[in-house]
C-alpha cells in the first residue's frame, strides 16, 4: 500500500468507522450534546438522524466508548428483529441468564426485574440501535412499549436512535404517532462544508503520521465539489487519489487524480458529474504498482 510511501503509519481515510479519527466537527458535537442531555435528562427515546455516510456509526461508537459508569449500556447493531428477537437481545446485553425455553410473559418479568435492579445501583439503562431505520413496524411498537416501563420517579429504559432520515418518513405516518410524541429530543446530521473539508483531511493525515499538505488546493476543493461533504466519499476520493498519486509516483495529489479518482465512484458518477473514462484504467495502473 501507499502508507510507506507517503510516510504514514496507518491508513488515513478507511471505511472502518475508528474513534481515534474522531474530528469534533460542530454538527457531531453537537449531536453529543445532545443525546448527554436528554440522557441525563431522563427522556424516554433520543433520535439522530443523517443521510448514508455522514458518520452516524461513528457517532454512535463514540457515545458508547465515552459513557460513563453510571450508564448501562446496551447496543444493538442489528436492528432487523422481531419483537420477541430484540427482547432476547436486550435481556441478554444486560447480562440475564435464563432458560431458552421461557415464555414471552415470563420474559418480559425478567426484563423488568433487572431493569428495577440497575436503577436500584443508580444506573441509568440506555439501548443504543444503530441503522434503526430498518426496524420492523412491530419491532419499533415494541420498542415504544418497552419504555413504558418505570417508576415514580423515571424510566427504566431510554433508547437512542441513530438512523437515516427514512426513519422519519416512517414516523410520520398516523401508525406512529405514539411514538412520534415519545421523541422529545432529535438531531440531524449536516454534511461538511469546503473549510470543515480541509480541517478534515488535515486532520486525519496528522493522526497516520503525516504533516505535510499532501493535497493541493485545487484538489481540495473538487474533493468537496465531488463528494458534497459527506465524510464517507470524502474518505473513498481521498483514498483512491493517494493511491493514484503513488502509482504515479508523485508525493501531491492534484486535481487530475481527484478527477480520475471521482470518475472510479459510482456514487460520485451517478450525480451526472462530467468526468473522465479513463479513472478505472488509472486506478488498475495504481494497484498494479502496489503488487509489484
Amino acid at each position: 500500500m501507499y502508507t510507506g510511501f507517503f510516510q504514514l503509519a496507518q491508513v488515513p481515510f478507511s471505511l472502518t468507522p475508528d474513534t481515534s479519527f474522531y474530528l469534533g466537527l460542530p454538527q457531531h458535537e453537537a449531536a453529543l450534546n445532545v443525546l448527554h442531555t436528554a440522557i441525563n435528562s431522563g427522556e424516554g427515546f433520543i433520535k439522530v438522524t443523517g443521510e448514508v455516510g455522514t458518520g452516524k456509526t461513528l457517532l454512535c461508537r463514540l457515545f458508547l466508548k465515552q459513557a460513563p459508569t453510571n450508564w448501562q449500556m446496551a447496543y444493538l447493531p442489528d436492528p432487523a428483529l422481531t419483537p420477541l428477537e430484540l427482547r432476547w437481545a436486550l435481556a441478554q446485553e444486560l447480562g440475564l441468564k435464563f432458560s431458552a425455553n421461557i415464555d414471552t410473559p415470563q420474559l418480559l418479568q425478567l426484563l423488568q426485574r433487572q431493569l428495577i435492579l440497575l436503577v436500584s445501583q443508580q444506573k441509568r439503562v440506555i439501548l443504543v440501535i444503530d441503522e434503526a431505520q430498518a426496524l420492523p413496524n412491530d419491532t419499533l411498537e415494541t420498542l415504544r412499549l418497552l419504555t413504558n416501563l418505570e417508576t415514580e420517579q423515571q424510566k427504566l429504559l431510554q433508547v437512542v436512535l441513530f438512523a437515516q432520515p427514512e426513519l422519519d418518513q416512517r414516523l410520520s405516518s398516523t401508525a406512529f404517532r405514539q411514538l412520534q410524541q415519545r421523541i422529545t429530543f432529535s438531531h440531524q446530521l449536516t454534511v461538511m462544508n469546503t473549510l470543515q473539508i480541509r480541517h478534515y483531511i488535515a486532520h486525519r493525515l496528522a493522526i497516520a503520521g503525516c504533516f505535510t499538505p499532501l493535497f493541493s488546493d485545487t484538489a481540495l476543493r473538487l474533493l468537496h465539489h465531488y463528494s458534497r461533504g459527506i465524510p464517507r466519499l470524502v474518505n473513498i476520493l481521498a483514498h483512491k487519489c493517494l493511491m493514484l498519486a503513488y502509482g504515479e509516483g508523485r508525493t501531491q495529489v492534484t486535481w487530475q487524480h481527484m478527477r480520475y479518482a471521482a470518475a472510479d465512484t459510482p456514487a460520485v458518477k451517478a450525480t451526472g458529474h462530467h468526468l473522465p473514462i479513463v479513472g478505472p484504467l488509472l486506478m488498475w495502473l495504481a494497484a498494479w504498482r502496489v503488487a509489484r
